[in-house]
């Protein structure tokens, strides 16, 4: 017969161990016992702990964003009619799309107010959608047709945000 001692002590010995130990009723302590008839008392000897639990997992989102690049503007810089409402705030109030176009652009609202922050918001949109021209045509859109310029860029965020194409892939990582 195997023998097995286990102690009040916090470090617990182990001498000769079977792989299965259960409670023997008659003793104080355990005993080795290979006993079919004990089974539900059964408690593996050596058992590594668990250091970390099952999660649920990982999950990974995609997002692919394709956007047409290049050619011309997409509006000319007098087809003012193609957007009625956009033409009546840029006659009326320019500074207003002003705004919407630097919130559009993913700026913040105060750059409207610094100088040269309509040129920029310009030459930012042609470099960002790889649009035909150069700085000298954005220097002057910007400073001789103001408001044509606003409206025309305001169409053209429009338009290419309309036309974008996201695709979405999600996957989930077990771990």
């Amino acid at each position: 017969m195997e023998d097995t001692t286990i102690t009040d002590q916090p470090k617990v010995s182990v001498t000769n161990a079977s792989p299965l130990i259960c409670q023997d009723e008659t003793t104080e302590g355990f005993s080795a016992k290979n006993n079919n008839t004990q089974r539900s008392n059964e408690v593996p000897v050596m058992m590594n702990p668990v250091v970390t639990q099952p999660g649920l997992g990982i999950a990974t989102t995609t997002i692919t964003t394709i956007t047409q690049m290049g050619g011309n503007w997409s509006t000319g810089l007098l087809n003012v009619c193609g957007d009625k409402t956009t033409c009546i705030l840029g006659a009326l109030v320019p500074c207003y799309l002003d705004l919407s176009l630097a919130h559009q652009f993913g700026e913040c609202l105060c750059m409207p107010l610094l100088p040269g922050s309509t040129f920029a918001i310009r030459v930012g949109i042609r470099e960002r959608y790889k649009i035909q021209g150069s700085v000298c045509e954005d220097w002057a859109a910007v400073y001789c047709c103001y408001p044509l310029a606003v409206c025309q860029m305001i169409r053209e965020m429009k338009w290419r945000m309309k036309t974008q194409t996201y695709q979405v892939s999600t996957a989930l990582e077990s771990s």
